[in-house]
């Protein structure tokens, strides 16, 4: 009998030990299978072979169209992730090369979406010579020319912050020296705005784990130049990117930019509501008259193109549209402070008719704007 009970205790503690090991080993393990999970969402960072981006928690652009295609689809054709391609990726693209040189001694692109395109050579360094000599390096697209940018320089590519998603300024992407810092993906994806994806993934979507900010303030982490407060301009012309400085020198500065825009959509298509909605009273008047039977709309007014991304198109038009909106119609007004180097919070009737009117002068603008929205009426 007591051999029995000895048998009994010695299987009793047994189990009790196994059962103690398998509750100790799942408690363990449970925050690493977690920390699996996010990582294998975030595998997209680990093909990369950048591991700072699997602990950051990127999963990519791609990870997004399997819950938001339609959003993915906008957001791919838009220019944000034109801000910056791999060479692999932008060949497939009608982009032309400077010249002396072949797709095997790029990069990386920068740009050429729609206005200007640079290029990177296999160290990281944007490419400042070409078989002609120093500059020429510069391709714009509207216009079919290259440019000189910063002609002959050795010039590391230190645009990361606005130009790719999950920036680092530690380390150099792909081990290019040309290369400051490292990103989880080249241009602007989907998590440059919404934050790491990889928690809201391995949740199956759960809405709390990833950012949804509408804010202005967001856009204008990169379409800002120097200090909100100013808008700096250069050569006679608003300086690019800089909506968000211009915005807030506006009546509309209080207005978020998703107010007007879809963020994922093509700036051209990218419009939710037009100025009738809150200006009906003048889009009243407008209709009907010689400017709108013509088919100028208001922003072609409003909205002039006085800032110069690439190239200037004429001698008071460029080829960004500006967010300023307000019209001085003093013909004595001058749009840029006396040194040229910022604008005001205001457009001048050169930008605002001359741009369409090549053949009139300013004296002449400025007598016909009495009336304008009812012209012909």
């Amino acid at each position: 009998m007591r051999s029995k009970w000895l048998m009994f205790t010695v299987l009793a503690l047994v189990v009790v030990v196994f059962l103690g090991g398998c509750a100790s080993q799942t408690t363990s393990e449970q925050p690493k299978a977690k920390e699996e999970e996010v990582k294998q969402a975030a595998g997209e960072g680990e093909k990369q072979g950048n591991l700072e981006v699997v602990k950051a928690g990127y999963v990519g652009s791609e990870k997004c169209t399997t819950c938001h295609s339609d959003k993915y689809n906008d957001f791919k054709v838009s220019g944000h992730p034109w801000k910056l391609k791999k060479a692999e990726v932008a060949k497939n693209n009608p982009l032309p090369l400077p010249k002396g040189y072949s797709w095997d001694d790029i990069s990386y692109v920068i740009g050429g979406y729609k206005w200007k395109a640079r290029y990177m050579d296999k160290d990281g360094y944007i490419i400042t010579t070409t078989e002609d000599g120093p500059g020429s390096n510069q391709y714009n697209m509207m216009v079919g020319s290259w440019s000189d940018y910063h002609a002959g320089e050795k010039l590391p590519y230190d645009c990361g912050k606005c130009h790719t998603t999950g920036y680092s300024e530690e380390g150099n992407q792909d081990g290019l020296p040309g290369i400051v810092g490292t990103w989880a993906e080249p241009g602007i994806g989907c998590e440059a705005c919404h934050g790491p994806g990889a928690e809201h993934v391995a949740a199956g979507g759960d809405k709390s784990k990833i950012k949804v900010d509408s804010s202005a303030a967001l856009c204008g982490q990169c379409h800002i130049r120097g200090e909100k407060e100013k808008i700096p301009a250069k050569g006679g012309f608003i300086q690019h990117h800089e909506q968000y400085n211009e915005l807030l020198a506006s009546p509309h500065k209080n207005f978020d930019c998703t107010t007007c825009h879809d963020p994922h959509k093509k700036a051209e298509f990218s419009i939710t509501q037009d100025c009738a909605s809150c200006h009906s009273d003048v889009n009243e008047t407008f209709t009907g008259s010689t400017m709108q039977k013509v088919g100028v709309t208001c922003v072609s007014c409003h909205m002039p193109a006085a800032t110069k991304s690439a190239v200037k198109l004429g001698p008071y038009k460029g080829d960004v549209k500006t967010h300023l909106f307000r019209i001085n119609t003093d013909p004595g007004a001058s749009m840029f402070t006396e040194d040229g180097k910022y604008a005001k919070d205001f457009v001048t009737l050169d930008f605002v008719c001359l741009q369409c009117h090549q053949d009139k002068d300013i004296q002449w603008a400025a007598s016909k704007v009495e009336n304008i929205h009812g012209l012909g009426k």
